[in-house]
């Protein structure tokens, strides 16, 4: 499989180790937990979406608006996979809902997902919503929009023409 992402978020595992003053073997495990390294991830997806900003507060339904006024969700890849669906409907005691599913698809321009296994090199890849869109319509998601990361990236391989 020959998966080429949309490109590269790059850390210092060595400078973050020091200054946070723990370990590189923590600073990996820290990094490569979706919940803590979300804000980041946001915070660098800025700079790989021209001119975009941070959604105006993080109750939104997005993550961050770009130079058109489009937005656009952040996730990320983890050993578990990834989900497509609004955040609220993840977790215990949470369900799926297809309707708030395509609310969300018809509110974003697409998402920026970044595979944080990879840290601290961690390949991204800015997918329209039309193409997550379309792995649902193929039953490619699955019954709530999650996915393996081997299913993901065998995805984005057969998508690699249209990304």
């Amino acid at each position: 499989m020959n998966v080429k992402p949309t490109g590269y978020l790059e850390f210092d595992i060595a400078e973050i180790s020091k200054s946070l003053g723990i370990s590189k073997e923590d600073t990996q495990l820290y990094f490569t937990d979706g919940r803590r390294i979300s804000f980041l991830i946001e915070r660098r997806a800025i700079e790989k979406i021209p001119n975009s900003q941070l959604a105006p507060s993080e109750g939104a339904g997005y993550d961050l608006i770009d130079s058109r006024g489009g937005h656009w969700e952040v996730r990320s890849l983890t050993r578990g996979g990834i989900y497509f669906c609004p955040s609220y409907m993840v977790g215990s005691g949470r369900s799926f809902d297809e309707k708030g599913f395509f609310e969300k698809l018809n509110d974003i321009e697409g998402y920026f997902i970044t595979d944080i296994t990879q840290f601290p090199v961690m390949p991204y890849w800015i997918l329209k919503e039309t193409i997550i869109r379309k792995w649902w319509n193929s039953d490619n998601l699955g019954a709530t929009t999650k996915i393996s990361k081997t299913k993901f990236l065998d995805l984005i391989e057969e998508q690699k023409e249209e990304i």
